[in-house]
C-alpha cells in the first residue's frame, strides 16, 4: 500500500527538485528500492547503447519481444521512468523507452544539438540498432511529443502510428498565461532552489501523487547538477516549431492520437485545435481535471484510451 502512495513515476517523471543538503543514505536507498519495484512490476530492463557520436543512450525495455514495437519518449525535465507505470498497463506492446540524450542516465554533453530533429537522428539510430526501425509506433509527451513528430516526418514510411501527449513544437498556438513572461533566468520549469520544485509539482499536475519530502529530495542533485544544461536545452526547445513537419504526417495519412489534459499550464490545451487541422486525420481525447502528464495522473484511463485507439488499427 505504501509504495502505491508514493507515486514514484510521477517522482520519476519530475526529478526536477532542488535541495541545499544531500539526502541521507536511508532515503537513497528507499529511492533506489522504490524504482527498481515499479520497473519490476513492469518488467522492465535497463540496457545501453552506444550511438556513432560515442554518446551513450540508456533505455528501459519490457521483455515482451513478440510484441508491435512501441516507442515512447518522455519530456523536458523527465527520464524514462515516466512511463514505467503505465509500462504495465502497456505490456501487450515491445516497450523501448529511452532517457533521452541530455537526461536520466543517458549521456548529457554540452555542445550537442538537443532540437527534435537531432534527437529523432538519435532515436532512428537506436531503433536500428536494435531491428525495429521498421513498422514502428512512436509516442511522446510534451517535448517527446515534438520528437516523435519529427521522427514520424523524417522517416514516415517506417511509423505506423503517433500517440501525441501534451505535445510540444505547435507553438503558433501561443502559450498559457501561465508562462507569459517567462524568461531563462526565470521559468517554473528550471529548478534553482528545492521551493521551486514544489511550485513546480502542482503546476504541471492538476492531481499530483503524493510523494514523502524524504524521497524526493534523492533525486534533487541530479537536475541541480543539470540545471546549466536544462536552460540550454529549454532555449533550443522553445524555438523548435514543428508545424512543418507535422504536415508530412497529414500527407502520409499516418494514424494519430492526441490525447491532453484540460488542465495543462505548461502548453495550452487549445493546441489540439491547431494540430487537428494540421492532422486532420488525427484523433483527439481531452481529460478533465488532468494536467500536463495524463499518463502519471491518470495512468488507467489514459492506457485504455490508447489500447483503444490501437485496436481500431487492428480492425
Amino acid at each position: 500500500m505504501l509504495l502505491k502512495r508514493l507515486g514514484i513515476a510521477a517522482l520519476l517523471s519530475f526529478s526536477v527538485i532542488g535541495c541545499t543538503t544531500a539526502p541521507n543514505t536511508l532515503a537513497v536507498n528507499t529511492a533506489q528500492k522504490l524504482i527498481q519495484y515499479e520497473r519490476n512490476k513492469s518488467d522492465l530492463e535497463i540496457k545501453s547503447y552506444t550511438l556513432a557520436s560515442g554518446d551513450h543512450i540508456v533505455y528501459a525495455e519490457n521483455a515482451n519481444l513478440t510484441g508491435e514495437p512501441l516507442l515512447l519518449i518522455h519530456g523536458f525535465g523527465g527520464n524514462k521512468d515516466n512511463f514505467t507505470r503505465i509500462a504495465k498497463q502497456l505490456e501487450g506492446y515491445h516497450l523501448i523507452i529511452p532517457d533521452l540524450l541530455g537526461f536520466g542516465q543517458s549521456s548529457k554533453p554540452m555542445s550537442a544539438d538537443y532540437r527534435s530533429d537531432a534527437q529523432a537522428t538519435r532515436l532512428h539510430e537506436l531503433m536500428q540498432a536494435k531491428g525495429m526501425a521498421s513498422n514502428l509506433h512512436v509516442g511522446g509527451n510534451s517535448m517527446g511529443g515534438a520528437i516523435a513528430v519529427a521522427y514520424a516526418a523524417k522517416y514516415p514510411s517506417e511509423v505506423k502510428s503517433l500517440w501525441l501527449v501534451d505535445t510540444a513544437g505547435f507553438w503558433s498556438a501561443g502559450i498559457p498565461k501561465s508562462l507569459e513572461g517567462a524568461t531563462l533566468e526565470n521559468n517554473p520549469l528550471l529548478i534553482q532552489k528545492k521551493e521551486d520544485f514544489y511550485n513546480l509539482y502542482d503546476f504541471v499536475m492538476y492531481q499530483p501523487p503524493y510523494i514523502p519530502k524524504s524521497v524526493k529530495a534523492v533525486f534533487a542533485q541530479e537536475r541541480i547538477a543539470n540545471k546549466e544544461l536544462d536552460a540550454k536545452i529549454l532555449a533550443q526547445i522553445v524555438t523548435d516549431n514543428v508545424e512543418e513537419r507535422a504536415k508530412v504526417i497529414a500527407e502520409y495519412n499516418i494514424p494519430t492520437l492526441v490525447v491532453w489534459g484540460e488542465k495543462d499550464q505548461v502548453i495550452k490545451p487549445e493546441t489540439v485545435i491547431l494540430i487537428k487541422d494540421i492532422i486532420p486525420q488525427a484523433q483527439v481525447i481531452t481529460m478533465p481535471k488532468i494536467g500536463h502528464v495524463p499518463m502519471i495522473e491518470a495512468v488507467d484511463q489514459t492506457a485504455d484510451d490508447y489500447k483503444g485507439f490501437r485496436a481500431k488499427l487492428r480492425d
